[in-house]
């Protein structure tokens, strides 16, 4: 992986861009694949009335601001996560292409960034990390790994097999302290970024959700327990890894050496 190259800002701009409008998409897909709906039909409607959403109504963060907040039939409030979401799949686009540059494997860690954040924000409201997500994300990782990226397969199964084993094993022995959907999860880490990302994510992931435990426990009383998902530190580490993990992985190799 390498920092920009000849490609240019033209080329994260138009990723950034792209990212919006997946990130429109990753709405649909986060509202309606827990609730087992289709997310092809019907088109894009208000979850009240039911009314039809307008083409112009539905471009990303535009609409949201035309029309200041509230659907066009009913005037009910729409969530703010909306926007948010297509702005952050946008920001999220925009800095893996200036990482990672113009080249073959591009599309495939964007794909890997939009699967990312929708499962962190599906966690955060429903406790669940799709199986429909997850499984064929774990399948396109090892296909991708066998052609386009550079980790290659033997470490994309490595890490696969390694990271999800590692988490199968602290489930059994915390008794349910870690859920199913958390190991098929870092299954698709490792079969994207391969083994070492895997150990990275991990570690990453432990201490920020650790981080915000100790806060929700002193906030909350150390007498009172909070579930928190750990999903979405997985998510967000898994990025940090996927854009800053060779980097950091190298700086930390180099410690020892004189």
């Amino acid at each position: 992986m390498h920092v920009g190259d000849a490609w240019g800002p033209y080329g994260v701009v138009l990723c950034g861009v792209l990212g919006l409008l997946v990130g429109s998409f990753l709405n649909v897909v986060i509202r309606r694949l827990p609730a087992g709906e289709s997310i092809a039909f019907p088109a894009s409607h208000c979850p009240l009335c039911k009314a039809p959403i307008r083409w112009h109504d539905n471009v990303p963060l535009l609409g949201y601001l035309l029309l200041g907040g509230r659907c066009r039939a009913c005037r009910a409030p729409i969530s703010a996560e909306y926007p948010l979401v297509e702005a952050a799949t946008g920001a999220l686009f925009a800095v893996i292409a200036w990482r990672v540059g113009m080249v073959a494997a591009l599309p495939v860690y964007l794909l890997l960034g939009a699967a990312l954040l929708a499962l962190a924000v599906i966690d955060l409201h429903h406790r669940i990390l799709p199986d429909r997500i997850t499984l064929p994300g774990i399948a396109v990782g090892l296909a991708a790994s066998a052609t386009l990226l550079p980790s290659g397969l033997v470490s994309a199964v490595i890490g696969a097999v390694a990271g999800g084993g590692l988490f199968y094993l602290i489930a059994v022995l915390s008794r349910g302290g870690m859920g199913g959907g958390d190991i098929k999860l870092i299954a698709m880490v490792g079969a994207f970024l391969g083994w070492q990302a895997v150990l990275l994510t991990t570690l990453l992931a432990s201490v920020a959700g650790g981080l915000v435990g100790g806060v929700l426990m002193l906030a909350f009383g150390k007498g009172r327990k909070h579930a928190v998902p750990f999903g979405p530190f997985l998510s967000l580490a898994a990025i940090v890894s996927l854009l800053w993990g060779p980097d950091m992985i190298a700086w930390y190799l180099g410690l020892g050496r004189p």
